[in-house]
């Protein structure tokens, strides 16, 4: 597997642009539904310095999700390890009122495409919090397959522990899942 790049995606109303100083009060604007922030392991960014912070510290590839040419939430690649042909979609949110669009379909299509069709992936991963019922029916339509649940994970944003779910899709389920996943990104 290739390394990945941050470059532009696009599929219809959805670009994923690499994440720049540029989107960070839009984001701001995008971030400010509590429940946006239920889930994810840090706490909603108060201040365009918050996105600013999030951006420069992340661990991983970032894009900024823009959709009809406005910043309306982030996604990644994580933990992308070349040797095993592995990476994760993660940090992923919207604006609330993209939830249950064509918006996540897109934007996953968009990714999973890049690291399959593109860097010769052989695995992606996602995970989520295992309380996080929407975002696991939101992997499970993306084709995934459930692979455990690691207990005791990390803390969220709140200081609970969290549980992880973990899911993953295979080169050879890709083919299946692409066709599916366009299906719904152009509804």
């Amino acid at each position: 597997m290739r390394a990945p790049e941050l470059i532009t995606l696009e599929r219809g109303r959805v670009r994923l642009e690499p994440f720049g100083p540029q989107h960070d009060a839009a984001l701001l604007e995008a971030a400010q539904d509590d429940d946006v922030w239920r889930w994810l392991p840090v706490t909603r960014p108060q201040a365009t310095a918050d996105i600013a912070r999030m951006r420069d510290t992340h661990p991983g590839q970032p894009w900024a999700v823009v959709v009809d040419d406005q910043p309306a939430g982030c996604t990644s690649y994580l933990d992308v390890d070349t040797g095993i042909g592995g990476l994760e979609i993660g940090s992923t949110w919207y604006r609330k009122n993209l939830w249950a669009t064509e918006v996540n379909p897109t934007c996953k299509l968009l990714l999973l495409s890049y690291a399959f069709d593109n860097l010769g992936a052989a695995r992606v991963t996602l995970k989520t919090d295992a309380l996080n019922t929407r975002s696991q029916a939101a992997i499970n339509k993306l084709g995934c397959q459930y692979d455990g649940t690691l207990r005791h994970n990390r803390l969220r944003a709140d200081g609970t522990v969290r549980d992880t779910a973990y899911f993953s899709m295979l080169a050879a389920e890709w083919p299946s899942a692409k066709r599916r996943l366009a299906a719904r990104a152009d509804r």
